[in-house]
């Protein structure tokens, strides 16, 4: 089947998933093949659920008109959404980063949809199946849409680029991060700058940090239809400061060469987090919001999924911090602690996941760095943190075993961060 075919079939029936658990009355399911699993095997439960055709690549498991054989069918989803993004005559602005990405992409939709009916990514669909699922939920009644785009490889930000194909685009920052997968940093700045790449290939709108050396240095060696600059220093078209973090993040900013300060109260904590804000202001305004819809946008998003989220309990107040970590996130959260007014602080962390070789090394600095702050209790949780326990601290080497001795910590401010993996929801029970 050709795509344009195929395209007529979704254009009647546009509800697309990947599982069976999911499947919407009329939808189209695409049997996905996994390491574990072999999507064809379900589609006969797809069609059971409610699904109107299924899409699957091995002939055998064809038996009648609702099933559509394709060569592959993770091939044939991303180029049924790359089809479907040409005929979306919307901008789209595409946020990749290795931190933050995800709080960037939700103050911009709680700035953008103030004036305009908004789509951004659902959770974290941001991979090479996700962001074709992004696309493949928006429809012509949307004026403008938000994709997020993760890589843990060289290659991957230019194909969801090539598929999304976005208008605008930024990257919050680039880090330590997946550094199996990069390689090194130099490799996560190549992966990154693939946005880069693709902005000024097509013309593109550029948002920058141009505070951050290495998003400079990387902008500086490209052209750029137009560039769009944010920061803390006065060459920038938004300039922000912080007011306060005490827990919750106050910030002013302004416009450049015009006199009005504006300033915001937020629901976020960690002042790496001004950055995402004024982020969100420079999209914003290029967009044509006004401040006080801009402010109103801000002051009404709240923080989920345990992403700088402040968190209240009868014994505590935690900064539950742990839906990932790496090491420049790490950095960035027990810098934070420095500048919060609190008579008791702890921080507990646990191990950085996907560091690859730079493992050792770099959760070694992540203990000098802790130890080099004035806290009531330092605790560390993992294998990698076990493995070069030394004084100034507590070492376990599991989340469980780490639960009984934390349970007697109160009356404090607590960070808790840590890679997903560490399950520190656990953890967050005992305080």
């Amino acid at each position: 089947m050709q795509i344009d075919q195929l395209y007529d079939i979704y254009k009647a029936f546009p509800k697309v998933t990947t599982d069976t658990r999911n499947i919407a009355a009329d939808s189209i399911f695409f049997a996905l093949k996994g390491a574990n699993f072999n999507g064809n095997a379900f589609a006969d439960q797809a069609l059971a659920a409610g699904a109107k055709y299924v899409v699957i690549d091995e002939a055998q498991y064809g038996k009648g008109d609702h099933y559509i054989v394709v060569e592959d069918v993770l091939s044939t989803l991303q180029n049924l959404a790359k089809y479907h993004r040409s005929h979306l005559n919307i901008p789209v602005i595409g946020v990749t980063g290795t931190n933050g990405k995800t709080t960037t992409k939700e103050l911009l939709y709680a700035v953008l949809s103030q004036q305009y009916k908004t789509y951004s990514t659902q959770g974290n669909l941001n991979n090479h199946i996700g962001v074709p699922l992004t696309l493949l939920s928006i429809d012509n009644s949307y004026e403008v849409a938000i994709v997020e785009m993760g890589a843990n490889h060289v290659g991957e930000i230019a194909l969801l680029s090539n598929i999304a194909r976005p208008t605008h685009g930024l990257i919050t920052n680039v880090g330590k991060a997946h550094l199996e997968g990069f390689g090194s940093f130099a490799g996560v700045k190549q992966a990154k700058g693939e946005l880069y790449d693709f902005l000024q290939e097509n013309s593109g709108v550029l948002f920058l940090q141009s505070d951050n050396t290495e998003l400079l240095e990387m902008a500086n060696a490209r052209t750029f239809n137009k560039i769009v600059r944010y920061g803390f220093s006065d060459q920038n078209n938004v300039i922000g400061k912080l007011l306060h973090a005490n827990p919750y993040l106050s910030i002013s900013w302004k416009i450049k060469d015009t006199t009005p300060i504006y300033e915001v109260s937020t629901s976020l904590t960690g002042a790496y987090n001004i950055e995402n804000f004024l982020a969100a202001i420079a999209v914003g305004l290029h967009f044509k919001v006004g401040p006080i819809p801009i402010n109103r946008g801000i002051e009404e998003y709240v923080p989920k999924n345990n992403r700088s989220q402040i968190t209240k309990t009868a014994k505590n107040t935690i900064i539950a911090d742990f839906y990932n970590a790496n090491a420049s996130s790490m950095s960035a959260a027990l810098d934070n602690m420095k500048v919060l007014d609190a008579d008791r602080k702890v921080v507990i962390l646990g191990d950085m996941f996907e560091m690859g070789e730079d493992a050792y090394v770099e959760h070694k600095k992540i203990i000098a760095l802790a130890k080099s702050l004035r806290l009531d209790r330092l605790i560390f949780v993992g294998e990698e943190f076990y493995a070069q326990r030394e004084s100034g601290g507590e070492y376990y080497r599991t989340t469980e075993e780490a639960k009984s001795a934390i349970s007697t910590i109160s009356d404090s401010f607590v960070l808790l961060k840590a890679s997903r993996g560490m399950a520190f929801e656990k953890l967050l029970e005992q305080l």
